[in-house]
């Protein structure tokens, strides 16, 4: 597989008026082609941080640092007309609200037909048939007529698709899927994850799944970056961190997944406590006020992320390696 794209010591921060948040801190990855990548954590966990910043998308108080390369490109640093010629063409991100990401005064078609011909040459009938023919991809009924449609006539799971045809339209080498089922009820919720996971395996797109939902990352995703406190905490296959997970906040996150050998009357099992206040980040482990393990080297001393069997990787100071 040929490595598309290298993030390493990614840091992103927000300054405000009370000061600074360190919204991500030491993140280093590498994605694959034909790779989906889960990205888990809680809110605040700076899963959607990380990735506006590899695409220059951050809020004018962000500022990024570090190195991302796309395909050995360095574009952390890239000025704005290549990151304009890279999103939408190479690298392509789907949001989680469908109806903010949309246009809501211009029809659909024309939104995607847009979005080809600002990175193809193409003419007008061109980019039409072209948005048609991935509408009816995307399984939007009657394509041609709903060409012409506002985003306010489509139901959520059709504009999430039209997202996702924009997305995918150019043929990009990367999609990042942040939260794409947010709000859908559970059968369009399988319907979108199906289409995501078609496209990848089809044009060896890789993919990268932004979610709090380990269901979601069970089936489908290969590898598993757990984020705690704007921090990676554990990278694994699926199938490893499913069955042999070592983060005490990975534990706490899968011991609250529901299953069917769960009591039904009984509470499901929470992590006790809040993430820190990222103003002012602890100098230790970020999740040792909430672990029932930690030691007091674990509240003085922060630990890296490092090897634990041949493909395991783990920030915490209580596991072997």
């Amino acid at each position: 597989m040929t490595v598309l794209l290298e993030c390493e010591n990614l840091a992103v921060t927000f300054d405000i008026d009370q000061g600074q948040i360190n919204a991500v801190q030491d993140l280093s990855l590498t994605l694959s082609s034909g790779e989906c990548l889960g990205v888990v954590g809680e809110s605040g966990s700076g899963k959607s941080q990380s990735f506006l910043a590899m695409l220059g998308l951050l809020a004018r108080n962000g500022r990024a640092s570090g190195s991302v390369k796309f395909r050995g490109e360095e574009i952390l640093a890239a000025n704005r007309r290549r990151l304009n010629e890279l999103r939408g063409s190479r690298l392509a991100i789907i949001f989680q609200d469908a109806l903010s990401g949309l246009t809501p005064t211009m029809r659909v078609g024309e939104q995607l037909a847009e979005a080809l011909r600002c990175h193809e040459a193409v003419d007008s009938a061109q980019a039409r048939a072209r948005a048609i023919e991935m509408m009816e991809i995307v399984n939007i009924p009657d394509a041609a007529n709903r060409f012409s449609a506002y985003p306010f006539e489509l139901s959520g799971g059709q504009r999430q698709r039209i997202m996702i045809a924009m997305a995918m339209i150019c043929r990009p080498d990367v999609v990042i899927a942040d939260e794409p089922t947010t709000a859908l009820d559970v059968t369009v919720q399988a319907q979108i994850l199906r289409l995501l996971d078609g496209f990848r395996r089809h044009t060896e797109t890789a993919l990268v799944m932004i979610t709090h939902d380990l269901a979601v990352v069970a089936g489908l995703c290969d590898r598993v970056m757990i984020m705690y406190a704007g921090r990676p905490v554990e990278m694994a296959p699926t199938a490893t961190l499913f069955d042999r997970p070592c983060h005490p906040y990975t534990i706490g996150l899968l011991k609250s997944m529901p299953t069917l050998r769960n009591d039904p009357a009984a509470d499901l099992p929470v992590i006790a406590g809040q993430p820190p206040d990222m103003r002012k980040p602890p100098p230790g482990c970020a999740f040792a006020e909430r672990c029932a393990l930690a030691e007091e080297r674990c509240r003085e001393e922060r630990p890296q992320l490092r090897q634990v069997g041949g493909s395991q990787q783990v920030a915490c100071h209580l596991v072997s390696a």
